[in-house]
């Protein structure tokens, strides 16, 4: 769904609403012991697995709150939701959390996106925004991180709010002391108003949203997903190619590791026409999870052992490292996988005038230096775009639309 700047300016004043008539669609990872709950005229699905999501005495969040979102969005199943307030009506965000791709459908998107272009001019002006002035953005950084770890703190700062940080949890905290994630959670939670958190071990961040009373932003877990990162995918591929639907995407190296690849394919499924091709070593290729789940909802994908035939093809050559910390001590399938797939001169030469090359960064070798030169190396920009997209997101989940 398309929303224009100028009304999107109003809904961010609070001067307009939206009919309730749009039905969303939120798609979640699936638990065995999961319960419903019906209120406002939309259903929810809710996993009882951990007590402490019902503490003797109280209500469930299913029962405490009329809003869409609630502190298990994590845990629930695919839910068709009939009559609920869209996210046009007041000012509450959706989601309690940012945990992973299937949480977002395609309107959302859009609306979130149009906040984004808000929070770029928002950046480009001189002084500061005081959007977030009073809140305290916790990062806890279990693995490396330049651009993810430092886009959230200079989104937080730009929009007023202030930060908390740890840049190697897993070594300066108390977690090399034995404390457990959950522990560290409820102390953080106590201190600041909303965490991102970057773990080495996919599902973490589910953990940690479980646990916490305040917003948890997944900043990567282990091979897992990326959501954020996906988030300004696909914001970078329509700034860049102008349309998301009727597009072909080319993704590139380690596709059994990368996260930022995983949740990327689940947010291109939500647009119409898209074709992916994956391109990848045999020692890393796109697990079938994912293939399967591109099969369910009629995204046509193919495997090539050829990039240049699929560069010449595609629209986006979406191009990762191969992750060398994923491999442990299987250091010669690691180096046997390196260097296999690299976008240089050459592959440009084939590619689309149109077409661009995108990287979620760090680059080793992958992408030769002499790329950056072309006008359609899109990938300092879309580091750039991740700004926006984490100032949006922060903003949402803080204060609302």
């Amino acid at each position: 769904m398309a929303v224009s700047s100028s009304l999107f300016t109003s809904l961010l004043q609070g001067s307009m609403v939206a009919p309730k008539t749009l039905k969303c669609h939120r798609e979640y990872m699936c638990s065995p012991s999961n319960v419903s709950c019906r209120q406002s005229g939309y259903t929810k699905s809710m996993n009882l697995t951990h007590s402490r999501l019902l503490p003797s005495g109280k209500l469930s969040k299913c029962e405490q709150t009329d809003g869409f979102s609630s502190k298990d969005r994590s845990q629930c199943c695919a839910v068709q939701v009939e009559n609920a307030p869209s996210f046009l009506v007041g000012k509450k965000f959706q989601l309690d959390d940012v945990i992973e791709a299937l949480q977002f459908d395609r309107d959302i998107l859009g609306a979130i996106f149009e906040v984004a272009s808000e929070m770029e001019k928002i950046e480009k002006n001189s002084s500061r925004s005081q959007i977030l002035k009073g809140y305290l953005m916790a990062t806890l950084f279990y693995e490396p991180s330049t651009r993810t770890r430092l886009s959230f703190e200079s989104a937080m700062k730009r929009l007023g709010g202030e930060v908390l940080t740890t840049e190697n949890a897993r070594e300066f905290s108390s977690a090399a002391k034995g404390e457990t994630l959950e522990d560290t959670i409820r102390t953080i939670e106590g201190y600041s108003d909303i965490i991102v958190m970057r773990h080495f071990e996919s599902g973490a961040a589910k953990r940690a949203a479980v646990t916490a009373g305040i917003p948890i932003i997944n900043a990567g877990d282990g091979p897992g997903q990326h959501p954020t990162q996906a988030l300004l995918d696909v914001y970078t591929i329509e700034r860049e190619l102008g349309k998301l639907d009727g597009i072909k995407v080319g993704l590139v190296g380690d596709l059994a590791n990368g996260r930022t690849v995983r949740s990327l394919a689940y947010l291109l499924a939500k647009y119409q026409d898209v074709k992916i091709y994956f391109v990848s070593p045999d020692v890393v290729k796109m697990k079938d999870d994912i293939k399967d789940y591109l099969t369910s909802k009629g995204v046509e994908w193919e495997e090539s052992a050829d990039l240049m035939e699929v560069a010449s093809k595609c629209d986006i050559v979406y191009q990762t490292r191969i992750q060398k910390e994923r491999f442990g001590e299987r250091i010669d399938q690691y180096e046997q996988a390196r260097g296999k797939y690299i976008v240089d001169q050459n592959v440009l030469d084939v590619m689309q005038k149109h077409a661009v090359v995108m990287h979620p960064l760090p680059r080793l070798d992958e992408i030769t230096v002499d790329v950056d030169r072309d006008p359609r190396a899109a990938y300092f920009r879309q580091a750039k775009n991740g700004l926006y997209i984490r100032m949006a997101l922060l903003k949402l989940l803080l204060v609302g639309w």
